[in-house]
């Protein structure tokens, strides 16, 4: 089925998507967070009519939507392949200048425009599988943007693909590209509905191989910590003052554990991201993440139990303790769908590489596409060393991604057609 002579175009078109800044906001109200977001949806309109899809348009939303119309007669179940616009908040993604550094020799890589940034073998070992091929960078002073950007890129390609070979069998196949993804909002808008699939999966995952049907479960926490405002120099058993409230707090958590930079695998942990305030005042944030849902609840009592604490040092002042839940683990979900995983394992058999089921120490859109109704795991990209300056992709990571999508529409038909001659 697969053109080993197709020439990709995921490459290139990672290269022009990179540049264009899609940074979502968290401190915005507006959907998406960003309007610069919908220029990239914009563009990819344009590209998908050029390609041939004629359907293809971007809502007030910011969502890209599209249908490969199904090249059989065949009743099979709708599948969408999904990827986000925005890159992260946490390093820019204004002037992104990539790099192809084309026959990777397995040497540390110096960014030219911050020479102090290095991409390093030691920090990055999957580099030493990647000797030989092309790797995209950032040049030091910005993101990347393969997250996910590249997962935009394939699916663009695998859409060119199947369009100029319409002798491969398929059924309908949606595609989806929203915002807001790396702010926790990438399907608040999403309408089901006009999608339109059965069954999902995003691009945006990291090596070669890897297939992912878990994740994090995920709240949200604010602090609000409330001390007693009064003029400094008459300050006297009259002021209290919720800045040093909320840094007793936050010197109360471990130093050893219950936090990402001292955990790994498979456990959980608490992270505050934002604090803001004054003396009467201060709010601050937290994520909540356990791959084990009822975890999430224990986290939080503990934390808590550090606020009351905190309050407890300070008489006259309070604090008010919120959650939100964000997203929950899909693979509640998808163990209900075991046919996914065994779909992408023999398309990943077919395009001759390993499959590796991985666990995801994070979230997806398809986290909460999964319980919304749409089982959607995660495929592989490329994409590595997310959300910073010494994120790379490999250009032949995309191309196999691609060249899996291709097998799995295939296998997605003869399994469905499989099954109605069985019934």
């Amino acid at each position: 089925m697969f053109d080993v002579d197709y020439k990709f175009t995921v490459a290139e078109r990672l290269l022009r998507y990179v540049q264009m800044d899609t940074q979502s906001d968290p401190q915005s109200s507006t959907i998406p967070s960003t309007e610069k977001q919908k220029d990239l949806g914009a563009v990819l309109v344009d590209e998908l009519h050029a390609i041939g899809i004629n359907d293809a348009q971007l809502d007030e939303w910011g969502y890209v939507y599209a249908t490969i119309q199904p090249t059989t007669n065949e009743k099979i179940p709708v599948v969408c392949f999904c990827a986000h616009m925005d890159t992260a908040p946490d390093s820019t993604g204004t002037g992104v200048k990539p790099i192809t550094h084309k026959n990777y020799k397995g040497q540390d890589i110096v960014l030219p425009d911050d020479p102090t940034q290095i991409i390093t073998t030691r920090e990055h070992p999957y580099l030493q599988e990647k000797i030989g091929e092309d790797i995209i960078t950032a040049s030091g002073k910005t993101l990347l943007g393969a997250d996910d950007k590249a997962g935009v890129a394939i699916i663009m390609d695998l859409a060119n693909y199947l369009v100029q070979h319409s002798e491969v069998k398929h059924g309908t196949i949606k595609i989806l590209f929203t915002p807001d993804e790396e702010i926790g909002r990438g399907v608040n808008k999403v309408d089901l509905q006009k999608l339109g699939a059965d069954f999902a999966f995003t691009l945006d995952g990291g090596k070669r191989g890897s297939f992912t049907d878990e994740t994090f479960s995920a709240d949200a926490v604010v602090v609000t910590f409330h001390g007693v405002s009064a003029h400094p120099g008459y300050g006297k058993n009259k002021l209290v003052n919720a800045l040093k409230v909320a840094g007793t707090f936050l010197d109360l958590l471990p130093k050893d554990e219950f936090s990402p930079e001292t955990t790994e695998d498979r456990e959980g942990f608490v992270h505050p991201i934002r604090i803001e305030g004054i003396a009467e005042k201060v709010t601050v944030e937290f994520i909540v993440r356990d791959f084990d849902t009822k975890r999430l609840k224990l986290h939080e009592t503990r934390l808590e139990q550090f606020a009351r604490q905190a309050a407890g040092k300070y008489p006259g002042s309070s604090y008010k303790f919120e959650t939100k839940e964000q997203y929950r683990n899909m693979k509640e979900i998808l163990d209900k769908h075991p046919q996914i995983e065994r779909y992408v394992q023999e398309a990943m058999e077919r395009a001759r590489i390993r499959f590796k089921k991985e666990s995801a120490r994070g979230g997806t859109d398809g986290s909460r596409l999964s319980f919304m109704g749409l089982p959607c795991p995660d495929i592989f990209t490329g994409e590595m060393a997310f959300h910073g300056k010494h994120e790379y992709v490999s250009v032949q990571d995309m191309q196999k991604s691609v060249e899996v999508l291709l097998h799995l529409v295939e296998v997605w038909r003869e399994k469905a057609c499989a099954s109605k001659e069985k019934s």
